[in-house]
């Protein structure tokens, strides 16, 4: 596969140079987990500078948005109210006084209570089935047996059961790490149920976008199930880069392709929007 397989070898001009609505994946985009992809927060800061509508969307569940954008500070991005995430997206699915057992991290727990519903703490065993109106699972670094335990008392109790996104792994500077999905899938097996999906390449996370930027716009992220078929959800085109999961052959074999292939975010902002 060439380096870059951009919208004019198709025929097609380069994008605009003033004004296009830009979504970023975070993880295997700009960063490896704590490790930087050298230049890419650089080449999204020319990218913002120059005029375009920025908007960062990730499954990342575990941390609050303002961490997430704290994190893109540091990398010298200004992210201030730009940060949307599959825990936002998940947040959005209750409503005011629900109450929510979490099984996953403190974004989670923000993105509830900022819909004004309540986080239920984990109780014990003998405490009886758990009276909550939904179970919300993403990444749960404080992973046990007991925080498990009462997810699946509760869903089989009734409680509906949201989960944050799908990915199974997500990219760190140790390579791959079990990701949310992969909590996900364990409950939904101990529970017997299918949950409801949040996150990328869900329609709650689609629509968390479009009110934030409209109907039109360019998602740049590295993994064609979730990050591309959100594209196709939310009714914008797609760049895969190369830098997270998806390796070229994988990407030779996609069908429909993306409208953009590239290496990394560097040469892609540099091919088509010139920074």
């Amino acid at each position: 596969m060439n380096r870059l397989q951009t919208l004019r070898a198709r025929g097609k001009r380069r994008l605009p140079s003033f004004g296009i609505n830009v979504i970023f994946d975070l993880d295997g985009v700009l960063w490896h987990g704590n490790q930087p992809i050298p230049g890419a927060a650089a080449a999204v800061s020319r990218l913002i500078a120059a005029g375009h509508h920025v908007l960062f969307a990730t499954n990342n569940s575990a941390a609050p948005l303002a961490e997430q954008e704290a994190k893109l500070a540091s990398h010298g991005v200004d992210a201030t109210g730009r940060v949307i995430s599959s825990a936002s997206a998940a947040g959005s699915m209750v409503q005011k006084h629900d109450r929510v057992y979490v099984m996953g991290g403190a974004g989670i727990v923000e993105a509830i209570e900022a819909q004004g519903a309540i986080s239920v703490p984990l109780t014990p065993i003998d405490a009886g089935p758990p009276e909550v109106d939904a179970v919300m699972v993403g990444l749960d670094l404080e992973l046990s047996y007991d925080r498990m335990r009462m997810a699946v008392a509760a869903i089989r109790n009734g409680a509906r059961f949201i989960a944050t996104n799908h990915d199974p792994t997500y990219p760190s500077e140790h390579g791959l790490l079990p990701g949310g999905g992969s909590i996900v899938s364990g409950v939904a097996a101990a529970s017997e149920t299918t949950p409801v999906y949040a996150g990328k390449p869900n329609q709650p996370m689609a629509d968390l976008a479009i009110a934030r930027l409209g109907s039109e716009g360019l998602m740049i992220g590295d993994r064609p199930d979730s990050d591309g078929e959100f594209a196709r959800r939310a009714g914008y085109r797609f760049a895969l880069v190369l830098s997270g999961v998806t390796t070229a052959a994988e990407a030779a074999t996609l069908d429909p392709p993306p409208d953009l292939i590239a290496a990394d975010v560097i040469t892609l902002l540099a091919s088509e929007f010139g920074v």
